[in-house]
């Protein structure tokens, strides 16, 4: 009885227009994109991120969060697949570069530390959370070259595979207003969208389109 009287209350123009709707412009259309690098699942694996001395003077913990954000991505996306994918801690991995610093750009040293299979390497290439044009706005960049490194392959064999670099921009709209309920609120939404930008390259997904 509520839905008839719901429905009665719509304007007839209303409800004739979507009832002549084609249904394939109501459901927009998905398709399955594969995998980039389809090699990770029931191996174990490290997240390096290398960023500029610049960037960690403004944003000292930048490094270990973005590792945190793809670390956590791949492990909620390949973790509980069979075979699983394991995902070495960020935090184990930081304090090793911490105290070993010429690590941070060397995969392998990484990657032999925690005896991994491969170890996804992240050289960030542009960092930004505030528009540059108008600084006193938000809008989130991240851009960076994605390479992965066989820890375990055989000499004469291919150890690094380099894939498309990842961007990501946040919001895509417009820039929001700087301030101190923006500010995190726009950075961490930045951390999640290029994380699983990162991510994607490493198992199937859906995206819109034909």
């Amino acid at each position: 009885m509520r839905m008839r009287m719901t429905l009665a209350v719509l304007p007839l123009a209303a409800v004739s227009c979507n009832l002549l709707t084609p249904l394939a412009i109501m459901i927009e259309p998905t398709k399955r994109v594969a995998p980039e690098f389809d090699k990770l699942p029931g191996k174990k694996v490290a997240v390096l991120v290398w960023t500029e001395p610049a960037t960690l003077f403004d944003y000292p913990h930048t490094r270990f969060e973005l590792a945190t954000f793809i670390g956590d991505k791949l492990h909620a996306e390949l973790g509980g697949r069979e075979p699983a994918t394991t995902v070495v801690d960020p935090r184990d991995v930081e304090d090793f570069i911490q105290k070993s610093p010429p690590a941070q750009i060397d995969p392998y040293a990484v990657g032999k530390k925690f005896d991994v299979d491969y170890v996804v390497y992240l050289e960030i290439l542009q960092f930004q959370l505030r528009d540059p044009d108008t600084p006193q706005f938000l809008r989130g960049r991240i851009e960076a070259s994605v390479s992965v490194h066989d820890v375990r392959a055989d000499a004469g064999s291919q150890r690094r595979y380099d894939l498309i670099t990842a961007k990501c921009e946040y919001p895509d709209e417009a820039p929001v207003a700087l301030t101190a309920t923006n500010s995190p609120l726009v950075r961490e939404a930045t951390y999640r969208k290029f994380a699983e930008t990162v991510a994607r390259k490493f198992y199937e997904h859906t995206i819109k389109g034909s």
